[in-house]
């Protein structure tokens, strides 16, 4: 990565409550399975959109493309509940927590900002949107032992309003990723009824 660049993505910041519950369950499962890297609490969230490595000059497009999606649709309400996996549920190697209501409202947030990044020459994503909280990722190909027993229907974790787009900056340490927000869009009522 050049010096010059800034990993980044576009994130919904979940309320301390929803990570306090989060946190929780990822402490009780840290006990049963082996072989994870868990996500810390405070860094709990839902990615829109990884930008990666991405020069300063441009950041200034990417917070118009933010501003510009957060004014086609109100704010809205998701719950979280649920324990899924990536690839597969058999040999996952990530574990996440699922949107359980309102990942309609997600995936048109996702997709008016994917429509204006890539209006404003951000390449576009090549991989399907799938709404989730990521809790741990496992340390090796093979996936974690025991992983695949604990993902089903699961805990709920509660509501929160999603009101505001943060483009978050992610600087790896020997602690784990740290994030910090560069800018934020405010997601408004384009009706004016909201």
């Amino acid at each position: 990565m050049r010096e010059d660049t800034v990993r980044t993505f576009v994130a919904v910041l979940l309320p301390d409550r929803v990570r306090a519950g989060l946190a929780a369950v990822s402490a009780e499962l840290r006990g049963q399975i082996r072989g994870l890297a868990w996500v810390r609490a405070e860094n709990l969230h839902i990615t829109l959109r990884f930008l990666g490595a991405i020069e300063p000059e441009r950041l200034a497009r990417v917070r118009e493309s933010m501003a510009a999606a957060a004014a086609t649709l109100a704010p809205f309400t998701m719950s979280l509940g649920g324990l899924g996996g990536f690839p597969s549920g058999r040999a996952p190697r990530v574990l996440w927590a699922g949107v359980t209501a309102g990942a309609e409202g997600l995936e048109s947030l996702y997709t008016v900002l994917e429509a204006a990044l890539v209006a404003r020459g951000i390449p576009g994503e090549s991989r399907a949107f799938h709404p989730h909280v990521t809790l741990a990722r496992a340390r090796n190909l093979r996936g974690a032992d025991g992983l695949a027993t604990v993902l089903g229907a699961g805990p709920a974790f509660g509501e929160a309003r999603v009101e505001t787009l943060h483009l978050m900056r992610s600087e790896l340490g020997p602690r784990g990723a740290r994030y910090s927000a560069l800018a934020e869009a405010l997601l408004s009522d384009p009706s004016g009824a909201g």
